[in-house]
């Protein structure tokens, strides 16, 4: 009788190993795309993908996350492309799954940055009109993620962005966001995430900012 516990045990263990493998690959081919996405249209086919895993994994934070980072990707995209409109749709979409996240998760750095980024994103809609109530939840769940882990670059970058395209009028400019840009890299390059599926994007951008002003300068 014992023996045939312990084989039924080992075979269950067998069996959450390989599970657990293959969610890990799953999830590591998902998030090697983010880098490449580009359209509205990548992030929401993303969006869907790790969405499909979330609502599996419910006791992972990992692809909720992942899930309303891909729909506030697609918010960014679409606010270069001045499609303000879209915004509010899309932020309430990343919304229901940063909620997810943080019901596994609760206290994480990454998580309340993604809370910021989603209410800078529906500021965005009417800045002056919603900059009171947005604006200032986006200010407040920053440095909420900032205390959370002082050592978080994707803080610094997010930061970084906020000083560069703010006017000089309202405490920003490109020569202080460039100094920022380049103490998020510094982060970045001394940065290691907890596991292999944990927030690890942003180094690329920091980059671009900071060789396409040294690149202007020549």
């Amino acid at each position: 009788m014992k023996k045939n516990l312990f084989s039924f045990a080992l075979v269950c263990m067998s069996l959450f190993s390989f599970a657990q493998a293959g969610y890990e690959k799953v999830m590591s081919e998902k998030i090697a795309k983010i880098e490449v996405c580009k359209t509205p249209e990548d992030f929401q086919t993303l969006a869907n993908d790790f969405q499909r895993i979330a609502d599996k994994e419910e006791d992972k934070w990992q692809p909720s996350y992942y899930t309303a980072f891909s729909y506030i990707q697609k918010g960014r995209v679409l606010m270069r492309e001045g499609k303000m409109q879209e915004l509010d749709d899309v932020s309430d979409q990343a919304q229901k799954y940063i909620d997810m996240a943080e019901s596994v998760e609760k206290g994480n750095s990454e998580i309340h940055l993604l809370q910021k980024m989603v209410y800078s994103l529906k500021m965005m809609v009417n800045p002056q009109g919603r900059y009171m109530t947005f604006g200032t939840k986006a200010q407040e769940e920053l440095a909420i993620a900032e205390k959370l882990n002082p050592e978080n670059p994707r803080v610094a970058l997010i930061k970084a962005e906020d000083t560069y395209f703010t006017p000089e009028q309202y405490g920003g400019s490109k020569e202080k966001g460039m100094e920022q840009f380049k103490m998020a890299l510094e982060k970045f390059n001394t940065f290691k995430p907890k596991t292999a599926l944990d927030p690890n994007w942003g180094k690329s951008e920091a980059k671009y900012f900071i060789g396409m002003t040294s690149s202007s300068a020549k």
